[in-house]
């Protein structure tokens, strides 16, 4: 379980599953949060960015929810080379408090299940297990193959937690917004990250 502390220190990975906005919003969350956030994007995922968000590269301040006359913290919000498997996010002795790939592909959750680090994101993903820190998987993908089933499996057992990208309607959502906040709350829970999204079930009054 995470700890009822609110976490100091996220490691975010975005992938090329369908799903940008909810890597953004979660970004901008936890910039908004003052919460330390090392950020890995594959190739894959910077062209998800541009072909669901029009980024052109790996645009952080408009992932961050900032415009052009606002500074970011830089010393709290941090972009590394997913080519570079000797970053301090690659190491254990690098401590943090969790990582969430959002969105996650088939390919990447094949990747973490059987151990493959072809990339920054995977090492990380796989140290993340080793040190039993929590990972999340928010994976974006339908139908399922018996691949990706057998993966969901494998990487469960090795102790991450798969979070498909399946927003719930009990909250009678009326935008497309409510709908990312919805699921980017769930991800929020998963790493104990306090928020006032509108994700809480309320039993009606009879």
């Amino acid at each position: 379980m995470p700890s009822t502390d609110s976490p100091q220190r996220l490691i975010v990975g975005i992938t090329g599953a369908s799903g940008a906005i909810y890597a953004q919003r979660l970004v901008q969350l936890l910039v908004a949060a003052n919460i330390e956030t090392h950020l890995v994007v594959t190739p894959l995922g910077q062209r998800l960015l541009h072909d669901e968000l029009g980024m052109e590269g790996i645009d952080l301040p408009a992932l961050a929810g900032h415009d052009a006359s606002q500074d970011l913290p830089t010393d709290r919000f941090f972009l590394h080379n997913y080519r570079d498997v000797g970053a301090s996010i690659a190491s254990g002795s690098f401590t943090h408090d969790g990582m969430i790939v959002i969105p996650c592909s088939s390919n990447t959750m094949s990747a973490v299940a059987n151990g493959s680090a072809q990339n920054l994101l995977h090492r990380a993903a796989h140290v993340t297990l080793k040190e039993r820190r929590r990972l999340v998987l928010v994976h974006r993908e339908t139908p399922l193959s018996l691949v990706d089933i057998r993966n969901m499996q494998a990487v469960t057992e090795a102790g991450a937690i798969v979070c498909p990208a399946s927003p719930g309607f009990y909250m009678l959502p009326k935008t497309i917004d409510e709908l990312v906040d919805f699921l980017v709350g769930r991800v929020l829970d998963l790493v104990g990250v306090p928020h006032d999204l509108n994700v809480r079930w309320a039993q009606p009054k009879p």
